[in-house]
């Protein structure tokens, strides 16, 4: 099996909030690059959030403890042997019908089954920063443990680069690349020329009690952002506090458009959308007056960090953000 040293040689880096004159406008119309640039088989790579990963050589066997992991696997042509992530894995814009021959690996999210991952006897092991760190000492006995998670699209691409260059798949990753580079320019392009480009839109989680909104400085608000406005910044720098927003708050932004994923645990679960359905001042919402709340398929809205994912969601926010 082999084995790696993961070194630690950068900070995350911190999502910046926009300024309060920014928030009510359109991101700039600066024209996405649609060229990717050639890539090189490494053995060892830095990745956007300065993580350098040593291989001693390609890995084969890769357990995915999160959504990006499937999405660049797929992209790469290659099939992890374990997923926390069945449901994002079997979606369409990923494995499809394919993705139930891949083992799901036991546990909650961020406590899995330790032995059951070292089972599958993976030479790299793809989870979360902020989630999977207390995994780490018990998962490097038998494998490297790469926390990844970008916060903005072009990251997206940098681990998409990265684990192409580890695993040799330079070609399939480039390609990749461009198709997504492509694909966003294109729409970004469109938004602009029909004037889609100035409708508000937001994308929000939770509970009823608990609001929760893809802020402008997520990977997901961040997209829209490049489509759409997004008046939606992060509130201040508390995490647990900063994607926070009260009914009141999203009704003074005035989104005409508002795409869901509801995190729905059983069949009696009602989703985030009909449980607001009474609340008068969610009424008042533009998007919910004109029939524009949109919900999605959670785990590719809520867990797809890779281009596949993102790619999706483009097509899904431009059939029905209207013109």
């Amino acid at each position: 099996m082999k084995r790696t040293a993961v070194l630690l040689v950068g900070a995350l880096l911190l999502g910046a909030c926009a300024s309060p004159d920014a928030e009510e406008s359109a991101v700039a119309a600066v024209p996405v690059e649609r060229s990717a640039a050639p890539l090189e088989p490494s053995l060892r790579i830095t990745d956007p959030h300065g993580v350098e990963i040593a291989l001693d050589g390609p890995p084969e066997r890769i357990v995915c403890l999160n959504g990006l992991c499937d999405d660049v696997l797929t992209d790469l042509g290659i099939t992890p042997v374990g997923t926390t992530n069945p449901t994002l894995l079997a979606h369409p814009a990923l494995l499809g019908d394919a993705a139930a021959q891949v083992r799901s690996v036991p546990g909650t999210f961020g406590s899995e089954d330790v032995e059951a991952i070292a089972g599958l006897e993976p030479d790299l092991v793809i989870g979360l920063p902020g989630v999977h760190d207390g995994l780490r000492p018990a998962i490097e006995k038998f494998a490297p443990l790469w926390l990844a998670d970008p916060v903005t699209w072009q990251e997206s691409v940098g681990y998409l680069r990265a684990l192409g260059a580890l695993t040799g798949r330079t070609d399939r990753a480039v390609e990749a690349e461009r198709v997504f580079r492509a694909k966003l320019a294109d729409a970004v392009a469109g938004t602009r020329a029909d004037g889609r480009s100035g409708r508000k839109t937001l994308l929000m989680y939770g509970s009823a009690d608990s609001i929760g909104v893809d802020t402008a400085s997520s990977l997901k608000g961040d997209l829209l952002g490049q489509l759409f406005t997004y008046p939606f910044p992060a509130k201040g720098g508390d995490s647990d506090t900063a994607s926070n927003y009260s009914v009141e708050e999203l009704l003074a932004k005035q989104p005409d458009v508002i795409f869901v994923y509801s995190l729905l645990f059983s069949a009696e679960d009602k989703t985030l959308s009909a449980q607001l359905a009474d609340n008068p001042i969610w009424r008042e919402i533009p998007a919910v007056r004109a029939n524009q709340v949109h919900e999605g398929h959670a785990k590719l809205w809520g867990s797809g960090r890779g281009l596949r994912s993102l790619s999706a969601i483009v097509d899904e926010a431009l059939a029905k953000v209207p013109a």
